[in-house]
């Protein structure tokens, strides 16, 4: 297996002006992408980072990023992409948890980061673009590295990537990646998508998160393809790139695909180049599946999480119809079980945690030995996901673990209910918790946005469930809201959700 340091060295050297990123107008070759990378090493050696060093970004999809992730890589540093979502308190929570030599900042985030660099005495800061005082410019950061960067002998397993969780659920936990994942989920990508260097990806995802990054933007690099890259994601201009730039692989998440579909131009769009569309992150509704499927496109799932590169489990173009709704078998190099609460393996069919194990595996939660041995238990990764297995292997998630609801005894999973939701066509999102309930334990409340002008009332909702599910799983209650609390790639907050139903304390 080649090592990631070596991919971008053997491409340019096999075909050395063939376009690895397409940026806007702008095409960067194989050859001027191994050269840029050899660059920004250089500067980091100059500017004082050494192996074990952070270097963190925040700004948009860029390929400074990405020449920056294999630069940390030629010299055994650590790579930290921020989520330019977050606020400049959020922004200061990561950096004191993991604070990083260099700091590069795009130009639209430079006044919310000044708020907060006094607390960081020893951080170089660099801006992208036009000077600012009191900033180093990218050009001169780049222009001080004269010599070339010695390529450290980094052992495989050495850390490469810091990614922060959602914090959804509590306070960001930083996820290590090493070399050795991201080389070994690049195979598991390969498999999956069977990706060669015919094919041109098209990149709308945010690369701070390893659903951007890694389902097809570093695999596509390891196998020598293009990628497209956009700052960010657009409907229009994904439109626009599928067909001028013949894209044949794409992931865009169900968020993303449902501002596609509400577009005028989604029955008519050229989507003639497409292999497939693979889509995860969060439970996939089937009517987005079997929307794609009548444009002639497979929707492949992937099921993964931070913690894995994300690619864990994942479902195959000839498969997509026969398995719809299903996320797929096991990834090539993985090895995955379906576990009750005594880790104990249970039977085909019978709902249990998804457990995974392989070299994509993170090595553990930074400085936090404790989170980290919780979830590695065993060897294996507890997701923390909830998930069962059919007679064939094929794997359908049913749900979040701390999500489950217990009424009445009755162990109850959220994704089920919303699926009901979801199918109605006055209901734009749909979300469903459990509350404390004196006589069951748990109630179930449904928490619903309708459609822009769309009317429902309580009755309407819950009549969507007669005759559907078992009564015992209906919801008790029904919330409407105008939108639901969601993170940067449009998972549903459960936690705010929560605190959405909860009832008002008592004067």
């Amino acid at each position: 297996m080649m090592r990631l340091t070596e991919w971008i060295d053997h491409h340019a050297g096999a075909t050395p002006g063939k376009t690895a990123i397409r940026f806007g107008n702008h095409d960067i070759s194989y050859a001027a992408l191994a050269q840029r990378i050899e660059q920004l090493a250089s500067a980091l050696v100059a500017s004082g980072v050494n192996r074990g060093n952070c270097v963190a970004w925040l700004g948009y999809n860029s390929p400074e990023l990405l020449a920056l992730l294999f630069a940390c890589a030629r010299i055994g540093a650590l790579f930290m992409p921020l989520n330019w979502r977050l606020a400049a308190p959020e922004h200061r929570q990561m950096l004191q948890d993991c604070p990083p030599a260099v700091l590069f900042v795009e130009p639209d985030f430079v006044a919310q980061t000044e708020s907060i660099l006094a607390e960081f005495r020893d951080l170089r800061s660099v801006v992208m673009g036009a000077h600012r005082e009191g900033w180093q410019a990218w050009a001169a950061f780049c222009a001080a590295g004269a010599a070339a960067a010695p390529h450290a002998e980094t052992d495989p397993h050495t850390p490469l990537l810091i990614c922060y969780t959602s914090g959804s659920t509590g306070k960001p936990k930083g996820v290590l990646l090493t070399q050795d994942a991201l080389a070994c989920n690049a195979d598991n990508s390969a498999d999956m998508h069977d990706l060669t260097a015919e094919d041109r990806i098209l990149t709308t995802l945010p690369l701070f998160h390893v659903g951007g990054l890694n389902n097809q933007t570093t695999p596509a690099l390891a196998a020598g393809a293009t990628v497209v890259l956009h700052p960010r994601f657009e409907v229009e201009a994904t439109f626009d790139a599928i067909a001028r730039e013949r894209i044949t692989l794409t992931v865009l998440v169900p968020a993303q695909l449902d501002m596609m579909m509400a577009h005028p131009r989604w029955p008519s769009a050229d989507f003639s180049s497409l292999r497939s569309i693979t889509t995860g992150s969060t439970i996939v509704q089937e009517r987005l599946i079997r929307a794609v499927h009548a444009r002639g496109v497979p929707l492949i799932q992937v099921y993964g999480s931070t913690e894995t590169c994300p690619i864990a489990v994942y479902l195959k173009a000839a498969d997509a119809e026969r398995k719809l709704g299903s996320t797929g078998k096991v990834a090539a190099r993985c090895r995955m079980r379906i576990v009750d609460d005594l880790d104990r393996d249970v039977a085909a069919g019978a709902t249990g945690e998804i457990l995974i194990q392989g070299p994509n595996v993170m090595s553990g939660y930074w400085r936090n030995p404790q989170a980290s041995a919780e979830a590695l238990r065993g060897g294996w990764f507890h997701s923390g996901d909830m998930g069962h297995l059919d007679a064939e292997g094929y794997l359908t998630v049913d749900g979040r673990k701390k999500e489950m609801i217990i009424s009445g005894g009755e162990n109850i999973y959220p994704a089920e209910i919303e699926n009901v939701l979801l199918d109605c066509p006055d209901i734009a999102e749909a979300s469903v918790v459990g509350r404390d309930d004196p006589r069951w334990g748990e109630i179930v409340v449904a928490v619903v946005a309708p459609k822009p002008g769309r009317r429902l009332d309580t009755a309407q909702v819950l009549g969507l469930f007669e005759g559907r599910i078992a009564r015992y799983k209906h919801p008790k209650e029904v919330v409407f809201v105008g939108e639901l609390p969601k993170t940067a790639l449009g998972k549903i907050r459960k936690e705010d959700v929560r605190q959405l139903v909860r009832p008002a304390p008592a004067a």
